[in-house]
């Protein structure tokens, strides 16, 4: 019997209540003053919004008592199976159990639930319920559990997936702030269907009805992975999906839904603001009720939900085994096999068809009907069974070319290479596997051998004269497929008239003496281009010893030669380079001893004494401009000189001597060590090729003990007086021959009996990864050092340089009496 559903719904018990005409309505008052009279429509439309929302109230109300009903008969089941009482007992005792508790009856039936159930809501609710503040948090724990219980009621009631959706909302999402939730349904071809939703507008869900297959979303994302995928916010994760219009910032959560390893579809929730991250338990959650919405689908007839996928029957398994029986390729029909939770353990060889050969050489009967993983153990290790778990799960097929494949035979692993293809039928999958041929592999491999090493093979009857050739003999005779082979006879006919003579004896050994013969040509082909190969053959006798065939090949070496001949000249230039690269070094080094000895004897002059070091590169390639000069002057004075030419080699060997003999013949002057850099400067910019240099120039006055001192660019000397060495001053002076004309500056100092002065090239000091002034720092602490004399401190000094460029030295130690 139906009833009118407002007279079914009372006001206070009365259902004459429930709709009430104005006339009938009392009117109220405020303060003794009667209510303002509104509009007769917009009083009526108010009334109906109250009734109708009043209805939907109600209408809520009722389905909790029912979904609350219901839980509380599922406890009272689970009693009567562990009590072994009647309903009417088990009903007393969830009574008495929650008086005696002080809890809700409801909240009991559930938590009677969860620990007999072994689900994930169970799960989860124990995980809850081992934390360490579940005291503080106790009406939480009880809240999740009631609401994933109350939902997986209404999910189980659910006719169909769009009532699942609005379920899942309602009951479950709704408290975590979700706003929307979709169940997609997976193709066989993975592609995705909206089955269902709640929280979107009809429009959107229209336009996202169906998803093709490669279509990046986010719940091809779960799909694909197997696993939650969480975007915190779609406008950084930038992929399209339902309802995005409306909350182009919000947050997505896609969870797989899927039960025996099979993924059925993806549950996908919406939260209207980006989420920085989600707890661990919101997840574990959704993972729940995704489950919940897998089995369910599963369970449901086939076309129930709009668009989802048929389910799964064992009807199928026939027509694909009659289809692997009329395929061309060798085939294996798996069904999945389940653990005691449900979830997928390993797959059962169903059905081999006739073309099925086992790599291990055993008999079809042998293998089916037995665990994938028993009869091919090594599987896993592969990769294939992971292979075999991902197309299972989303349906999405894969092909790979040479897999390897191993089996154990009598625990010897046995080693095949196969075309593999996997594909999902309705819960099954149909293995292609397709070993390779042995014979097909070496002639494969044979061919792009040949290709490669651009060899072309032959084969010639002496008895009938038939004369077969492969594809790239034609290549390199530059003749088309279908041009009539050239006879080994004939081949010197096609060869440069110089290698007549090479022919002729490469054909006589090999047909008149009968032995195996090779020899290097250069083919005239009919395009006008030659070519340098290699031809190389034996002869192939009968039983009696006669000539039956010729078979060889000729290999294109013409790549070869030229690169031979390219090598031959490069050797030659090479070594003629060597060649003078050497002999210009030995003049470099003759020249450069001749003017500068490296270990010269001292130079004793009234009043002081002179000694000289100077250490070559270490490479000869290096061979440098530093020289250093120590003369007495025609008035009895001392010039001291050091001095670097920029560069390597004989020009700067060729400048430094230029600049040494040029300072020498103006000294002579009696000028001062300032005019004589002025005019060294001169002759740097003015008479040499683009010469510069640095230099420290000296004049010493033996009466005086007065050292008058200028520089160019170089360092300056070093004074040691008492055990204590110091650096003089950075005067001004710019580097020779960088400026037609400039200004020296001059220093004088009075040294003392017992001093010792000591003027370097940068060679003693230089280093590449280390400032000049800490250099200079290191060179004074080592020249501070005692020393048996003079030649014993400059052998310290050039033992403990610290300098790293490989450059030429120049060491002068002069010692004041």
């Amino acid at each position: 019997m139906t009833r009118n559903p407002v007279n079914h719904v009372t006001d206070g018990g009365d259902p004459r209540a429930t709709v009430r005409t104005p006339a009938q309505r009392q009117p109220s008052t405020a303060h003794g003053l009667p209510p303002a009279a509104d509009p007769p429509g917009q009083a009526e439309a108010g009334r109906l919004a109250a009734t109708v929302e009043r209805l939907r109230s109600e209408v809520r109300a009722a389905r909790s008592a029912a979904d609350g009903r219901a839980l509380v008969e599922m406890a009272k089941g689970v009693l009567v199976g562990k009590l072994g009482c009647g309903p009417a007992e088990a009903a007393r005792q969830l009574a008495s159990l929650a008086e005696q508790s002080g809890t809700d009856p409801l909240e009991l039936a559930v938590d009677v639930i969860n620990q007999a159930a072994s689900d994930q809501v169970s799960q989860i609710a124990e995980e809850f319920l081992t934390r360490a503040e579940v005291r503080e948090r106790a009406d939480e724990v009880q809240s999740t559990a009631l609401r994933l219980r109350s939902a997986e009621s209404r999910v189980l009631a659910s006719p169909d997936a769009q009532s699942m959706a609005a379920a899942l909302l309602e009951n479950a999402l709704a408290p975590l702030g979700v706003t929307g939730v979709a169940i997609w349904a997976a193709g066989s071809d993975s592609s995705l269907t909206l089955a269902g939703q709640a929280g979107f507008a009809e429009e959107e869900a229209a336009r996202w009805r169906y998803v093709p297959p490669e279509v990046a979303t986010c719940a091809r994302l779960a799909l694909s992975a197997r696993e939650p995928a969480f975007i915190g916010s779609l406008s950084d994760g930038g992929l399209p999906t339902i309802g995005r219009r409306r909350h182009p910032h919000g947050a997505r959560l896609a969870v797989p839904a899927g039960t025996g390893g099979r993924i059925n579809g993806v549950v996908e929730v919406s939260w209207p603001q980006p989420q920085p991250d989600l707890p661990h338990r919101t997840v574990r959650q959704i993972e729940a009720l995704a489950e919940l919405c897998a089995r369910a689908l599963d369970d449901a007839e086939p076309g129930a939900a709009q668009g989802a996928a048929p389910a799964d029957h064992d009807t199928g398994l026939g027509e694909l085994t009659d289809l692997a029986d009329n395929l061309h390729d060798p085939a294996l029909v798996l069904v999945p096999h389940l653990d005691s939770r449900g979830n997928l353990a390993d797959f059962r060889i169903h059905h081999a068809n006739p073309l099925f050969v086992d790599p291990a050489g055993r008999p079809t009967s042998s293998v089916s009907g037995s665990l994938f993983l028993e009869a091919y153990s090594l599987a896993e290790a592969d990769g294939l069974f992971e292979k075999m778990e991902r197309v299972h799960a989303t349906g999405e097929p894969l092909r790979t070319q040479r897999m390897s494949l191993r089996a154990l035979v009598d625990q010897v692993p046995l080693t095949a290479f196969a075309d593999v293809s996997i594909s999902r039928h309705a819960g099954a999958l149909l293995l292609l596997w397709k070993v390779e041929d042995e014979a097909a592999r070496l002639a494969s491999l044979l061919g792009h051998a040949q290709r490669l090493g651009r060899v072309g093979g032959f084969e010639e009857s002496a008895v009938t004269g038939e004369i077969t050739w492969n594809g790239q003999l034609f290549a390199l005779y530059g003749l088309p497929l279908n041009a009539t082979p050239v006879p080994l006879r004939d081949l010197g006919a096609h060869a440069h008239p110089d290698d007549a003579i090479a022919v002729t004896r490469f054909l006589r050994t090999l047909l008149h003496h009968r032995r195996e013969a090779s020899v290097d040509l250069r083919l005239r082909r009919p395009d006008g281009i030659t070519r340098h190969v290699r031809v190389v053959a034996e002869p192939a006798l009968d039983a009696n010893g006669a000539l039956h065939a010729v078979r060889g090949a000729y290999q294109d070496i013409s790549s070869q030669h030229w690169t031979e001949v390219a090598l031959a000249a490069t050797r030659d230039q090479l070594a003629h380079s060597e060649a003078e690269s050497v002999e210009r070094t030995r003049l470099t080094l003759q020249l450069q001893h001749a003017i500068m000895p490296p270990a010269p004897a001292a130079l004793e002059v009234p009043g002081i004494r002179i000694a000289v070091r100077y250490r070559p590169a270490e490479s000869e390639a290096l061979v440098g401009g530093d020289w250093y000069d120590a003369i007495v002057l025609p008035n009895q004075r001392i010039l001291l000189c050091v001095g670097d030419v920029a560069g390597h080699g004989i020009e700067a060997a060729t400048g430094m001597v230029i600049l040494r003999n040029a300072l020498r013949g103006l000294a002579v002057t009696g000028a001062g060590p300032a005019q004589l850099l002025a005019w060294l400067n001169a002759v740097a910019h003015h008479l040499t090729d683009q010469v510069t240099a640095t230099a420290v120039c000296g004049i010493y006055d033996p009466q005086t003990r007065v050292l008058r001192w200028s520089r160019a660019g170089h360092l300056p000397p070093v004074l040691v007086r008492r055990g204590v060495a110091e650096a003089f001053p950075l005067t001004s002076g710019l580097l020779l021959g960088a400026l037609p004309e400039t200004a020296f500056t001059e220093e004088e100092i009075q040294l003392e009996p017992e001093d010792t002065l000591l003027m370097y090239t940068d060679g003693l000091v230089e280093r590449r990864d280390t400032a000049v002034s800490e250099t200079l720092a290191h060179l004074l602490a080592v020249a501070a050092r005692e020393a048996s004399g003079l030649e014993g401190r400059l052998d310290h000094l050039l033992t403990y340089s610290r300098s790293d460029t490989d450059d030429d030295t120049c060491l002068i130690g002069i010692q004041v009496r």
